[in-house]
């Protein structure tokens, strides 16, 4: 027998443990944590499918079939982006589904008189010119520091914590049960669960808080009366997403261009998805890896239309679970992504999914959110705000990140184009950071000189780097000219959890700085 064999196989090993998301927890596992992705997706990836085809004017019962093919393209796109094969996918735990980026801009396409098939043109022709600029979208890593990436991944957590809101409130207005106290009291119910389960001491336990929680919320939605899984046997088991069910991709400029528009934004945000999940599962992300997520993004966006599917990209809300669960295993999104197929050509398991009650998502989707919001300030506070503008360019990019949240009326009188872009806080806290970054930090001339700007000199008043110190203060020790010493005046030498001895200073004063 060959004993070169379990040498080459250890080494194999010990590469694959190199990186964190690269551990394999086994298949029952693997598949438990990637239905608990699914779950937290799954009313976002067929929230598009119903609007688009709405508005297109399909029938109900062809909903279904629209619904189960984005389903099924998601799990393909997900598996794609997380296995990875030469230049497309970036190895991360990243789940893909239909972008929310182009659902605007689709619906005027289906009601501009080309119906599916120039929506399905559009995205396929825009997704190919996204694939072409990619490299560029691949270069800009360098301008990425925590100063942008902390500001947009906050932005990302922020700007979804509506979506959780109104999941909680039922998810549609027009009903009459819309923001009644049993909707929030379900939410806060699951909330309560989430909090619960999180705390327990068995890991697997509180690992999948979230999709236990779901399943309480949803078993206590049936016992009250709010949960309706009356349509589960209605429609078929089997049914696999034809190609081009709905027609031939026709192609039209204006809906091309204004797609391309969309393709940018999703770009961005991918980026910033990208760039978050790897913060949060500790793992290098260069150039290559971003390129390589950036074309399965589009890959798969070029093969969505042949499946009667849409624009996909990275879903903002599994970076959460991530974050969340501390599960970075990215075969658990494998996993998730198989699933999402079976959902797509078994309909049946999709309408079980489907009868989970909104607020129950809601309840589970404010820790979710949340959590993405915390590991973005988590970031920030590695930023170096000393002698420079980092803190304006949080200050104002979180701003223009919000303005579409706080106010999404405030572009309507601008241009179509401006108005996809800068509708989506991220993608407006995404260019704005980039932007205000390179003109403070990168042109030589927008850097400002010591003492020369009040943003630039905020930092002076509290030096948070040695905060951990002060828990061991001890009675009597005070602050004086700027240092923390002792009831006699003495200073005091406090050791840091790195173990670094520091006699920690307070107040800042210019000569520090």
């Amino acid at each position: 027998m060959n004993q070169s064999n379990p040498s080459r196989g250890a080494a194999a090993t010990a590469a694959v443990a190199a990186r964190p998301e690269d551990e394999f927890l086994g298949v029952g596992r693997s598949f438990a944590y990637g239905a608990q992705h699914v779950l937290t997706m799954y009313g976002g990836i067929i929230a598009p499918p119903l609007i688009i085809g709405g508005a297109a004017g399909v029938p109900p019962a062809q909903l279904g079939l629209l619904v189960a093919s984005c389903l099924f393209i998601g799990g393909l796109a997900t598996i794609l982006q997380s296995v990875g094969v030469p230049w497309f996918g970036s190895q991360l735990p990243l789940v893909q589904g239909t972008s929310f980026a182009s659902v605007a801009t689709l619906t005027a396409i289906v009601t501009q008189g080309g119906g599916l098939p120039a929506a399905f043109g559009s995205v396929m022709a825009s997704a190919a010119i996204g694939l072409v600029i990619t490299p560029f979208f691949a270069r800009i890593i360098k301008f990425f520091p925590p100063v942008v990436t902390g500001t947009v991944i906050t932005t990302i957590g922020l700007s979804l914590m509506p979506v959780a809101a109104n999941w909680a409130m039922g998810n549609n207005s027009k009903l009459p049960t819309y923001g009644s106290v049993e909707n929030i009291a379900l939410a806060g119910f699951t909330l309560l669960v989430v909090i619960v389960l999180s705390r327990a001491n068995i890991p697997a336990i509180s690992r999948l808080s979230v999709l236990f929680a779901i399943v309480i919320g949803t078993v206590a939605a049936a016992i009250v009366g709010m949960a309706n899984f009356s349509n589960v046997g209605n429609g078929p088991i089997v049914a696999f997403p034809a190609p081009f069910a709905f027609g031939f991709p026709t192609f039209t400029v204006a809906g091309v261009l204004s797609m391309t528009i969309v393709v940018l934004v999703i770009l961005t945000e991918t980026t910033a998805d990208i760039l978050a999940v790897g913060e949060i599962v500790k793992t290098p992300v260069d150039r290559k890896r971003i390129g390589n997520g950036l074309r399965a993004d589009m890959g798969s966006s070029i093969i969505s239309p042949i499946f009667n599917g849409f624009t996909q990209s990275a879903f903002a809300q599994n970076v959460g679970l991530v974050a969340i669960t501390g599960v970075k295993s990215r075969f658990v999104v494998t996993a998730g992504g198989v699933i999402l197929m079976v959902l797509g050509v078994l309909p049946v398991l999709g309408r079980v999914v489907a009868a989970i009650p909104y607020p129950v998502l809601g309840g589970a989707g404010l820790v979710l959110f949340g959590t993405v919001a915390a590991s973005g300030i988590r970031t920030l506070a590695k930023v170096d705000y000393r002698g420079n503008m980092n803190l304006i360019i949080v200050a104002i990019s979180i701003g223009m990140g919000m303005i579409p949240i706080a106010a999404p009326t405030f572009w309507n009188d601008f241009p179509g184009w401006f108005q996809t872009i800068f509708h989506s806080g991220i993608s407006s806290a995404a260019i704005t950071a980039v932007l205000l970054n390179l003109f403070f930090n990168h042109i030589k001339f927008a850097r400002q000189k010591p003492g020369s700007s009040v943003f630039a000199e905020a930092d002076r008043f509290i030096d948070f780097t040695e905060v951990e110190a002060f828990a061991k203060l001890k009675e009597g020790d005070r602050i004086e000219d700027g240092h923390v010493v002792d009831a006699d005046g003495k200073p005091v030498p406090l050791r840091r959890e790195d173990g670094e001895l520091v006699h920690a200073p307070v107040l800042g004063s210019p000569d520090e700085h």
